[in-house]
């Protein structure tokens, strides 16, 4: 009997991907790896630090491409400008230009059909950088020994920000402005953003997912919530309520002849 390959979400992008399955958090990639249990798995491709220059060459040898086969990636994420936004002299960052243009890159590398790693099947959503809290990042870098001077501002994470819409509406590909979310949160208060980071750069469990407090209160859907809601609006046929389980429920077993219902079957119902 040949070894299932369940098709894949992938998550592509920054620290801020990586933190996704941090320990106690309950953050995004636990919280999708829950969901999509039985029926896609959940692929950490985070690479803390990294810019879009540095990870492109990486996506190149993450993403599959057009002739290898195997498990499909139905569901990839791209979440990156945290780092290609530091201001100059740090090394991480990247021109906005530059770094419009490793996006754009990424998306179509998946989207052209002249691309080798084209894959028609594969749903693209990108995802703005949160809002720098300069205040929390501020003290978090002069508390390090030595001392650090601020990397990031919070009017040029916007522009990135900004350059991340404008990327998903000029390619077609669904967006969840986390930037807006976390703002949106913070009532539009910067020293507010510190229930939503824990460092002014990177996501607390809050800022990955909160409850909602009732269905009407959009301010509460935070990251995992605003990705949900968006795969149901743009791709309601890879919503994880939508998707059949590889394996049968036990209920639907056989239990006369199990071996006749245990095969794997497309997770999609059409």
């Amino acid at each position: 009997m040949p070894t299932v390959e369940r098709d894949a979400f992938m998550l592509f992008g920054d620290s801020i991907t990586q933190g996704a399955w941090e320990p106690n958090l309950n953050a995004l990639g636990q919280r999708l790896s829950h969901v999509y249990s039985r029926s896609l798995d959940i692929l950490n491709r985070g690479l803390s630090g990294y810019n879009t220059e540095w990870a492109l060459p990486v996506f190149e040898q993450s993403f599959p491409k057009r002739e290898e086969k195997g498990a499909r990636v139905q569901l990839l994420t791209i979440w990156f400008g945290a780092n290609d936004a530091c201001i100059v002299p740090s090394p991480q960052h990247v021109p906005i230009e530059r770094f419009k243009e490793n996006v754009v890159r990424m998306v179509e590398m998946v989207k052209s059909p002249e691309s080798d790693y084209y894959s028609p099947w594969t749903r693209v959503i990108l995802l703005t950088p949160p809002p720098v809290n300069t205040h929390q990042r501020g003290a978090d870098l002069q508390s390090r020994n030595p001392p650090l001077a601020l990397d990031r501002l919070f009017e040029t994470t916007e522009a990135y920000a900004e350059a991340v819409r404008e990327i998903g509406v000029d390619q077609g590909v669904a967006v969840v402005d986390v930037w807006k979310l976390l703002w949106d949160a913070a009532a539009h208060n910067e020293a507010s953003l510190d229930r939503y980071l824990t460092d002014g750069l990177h996501l607390n469990g809050a800022g990955y997912e909160r409850p909602k407090a009732s269905a009407a209160d959009s301010s509460d859907q935070i990251v995992f919530n605003q990705l949900i809601e968006t795969i149901r609006e743009r791709y309601p046929e890879m919503h994880y309520e939508n998707l059949r389980p590889t394996f049968p429920w036990w209920a639907e077993i056989n239990w006369e002849n199990p071996s006749e219902s245990l095969y794997a079957k497309s997770t999609q119902s059409s």
